[in-house]
């Protein structure tokens, strides 16, 4: 897939609950003669899908209400040749196979600016498989420390309430925070 030439705009949803950045995007791709239609949530991502299913979709993984994996798998029900790009914040290997699973094409680890997403929508145009055949999964290590530093972000950095969450004491969850991330 290459760029779009002014006479045949490719249509592209953009949904992230940051509005700055979303906006910021939207006039980037219309700079490059995209249809850009936003969303900041599901509902607003699945009503303009529903009402006309976009090309091409960049879409966050984690956004309050509904998540970006239900909005994936959602918008390749309602139209399987969306291609869908996911940008995650998390770095969480796990979950963007996951988003590959549900029918993402690729995904992006934020902060990514135009240029990453557009070089990234030209190889969801091409047919590679984005799984690579010899994809190991994280160790049990590191699936535990990125969830228990989405739960810390979900928390605002609240240890107590995080170690609430987790079910943990909180002394044992500060032991946790203090060890470097374990190797993939």
């Amino acid at each position: 897939m290459s760029l779009p030439e002014s006479d045949s705009r490719l249509s592209i949803l953009l949904v992230d609950d940051d509005e700055v950045f979303v906006q910021r995007l939207a006039r980037a791709f219309r700079d490059r003669s995209y249809e850009a239609r936003t969303a900041n949530d599901y509902e607003g991502a699945m009503a303009l899908a529903r009402a006309e299913s976009p090309e091409l979709a960049v879409v966050d993984l984690r956004m309050p209400g509904r998540s970006g994996l239900e909005l994936v798998r959602d918008l390749k029900s309602n139209d399987p040749a969306t291609s869908i790009l996911v940008l995650t914040g998390y770095g969480s290997i796990a979950t963007a196979v996951e988003a590959i699973r549900l029918g993402a094409k690729d995904y992006l680890p934020k902060p990514a600016d135009i240029d990453d997403i557009v070089a990234a929508l030209s190889r969801v145009g091409d047919d590679k498989k984005v799984i690579p055949q010899d994809f190991q999964p994280p160790s049990l290590a590191r699936a535990e420390w990125e969830h228990i530093h989405r739960v810390l972000g979900d928390c605002e950095g609240n240890v107590s309430e995080a170690a609430r969450r987790l079910g943990i004491h909180r002394r044992s969850l500060q032991r946790k925070l203090q060890r470097y991330p374990p190797r993939e």
